[in-house]
């Protein structure tokens, strides 16, 4: 199979491409995950990019919209949470538990991997129960023992998830916790 793709990037196409993608050197070194010096090297005269950098930063000049989509906002209320699976970040949630507000922005297309499914807009309420789901049941038989061997005095999804980070037996899914 034949790909239309450059195999190779001259150092004045890496810089034109960054450039149109209003990127630093240092910002575009943490998007290839390679270091800032590596990003000097293919821009000085002579340097070029090869390989995977090469097949993305030509995507990258095709489609620049991808960079914004893959892009993390600044954080805008009090709490994050990054929802996790393995180490791919999946959703990050920002929370303001006073004014019971709620912003996601996903970062995967399959909604199985998305911590509210196709809700791009979840209520408070929704959040309370997507934490509530990351946690044992309520219900669970030998509760205040669980609850003592986490040093927790009460039932809470918040509180058990700082603990837990709210992994389950069942998948690979976690929950990081920014204030």
């Amino acid at each position: 199979m034949e790909f239309a793709q450059q195999k190779v990037l001259s150092s004045e196409e890496i810089k034109a491409i960054r450039q149109r993608l209003k990127l630093k050197q240092k910002e575009m070194a943490g998007f290839l995950n390679v270091s800032v010096k590596t990003v000097e090297h293919w821009e000085s005269e002579g340097g070029a990019a090869k390989g995977a950098a090469a097949s993305l930063l030509s995507i990258l000049r095709e489609y620049p919209w991808l960079l914004e989509e893959m892009r993390v906002p600044e954080k805008k209320l009090p709490l994050r949470l990054r929802y996790m699976n393995g180490n791919r970040l999946c959703t990050v949630i920002d929370v303001d538990v006073t004014a019971r507000q709620v912003i996601v922005k996903n970062f995967v297309s399959d909604p199985v991997f998305r911590a509210f499914g196709n809700n791009e807009h979840p209520s408070y309420e929704e959040y309370e129960n997507f934490l509530e789901s990351r946690c044992f049941p309520r219900t669970r038989d030998k509760m205040k023992i669980m609850l003592q061997q986490l040093n927790l005095p009460f039932y809470d999804p918040f509180l058990i998830i700082q603990k837990t980070e709210g992994r389950m037996a069942e998948d690979n899914f976690r929950i990081q916790i920014e204030r």
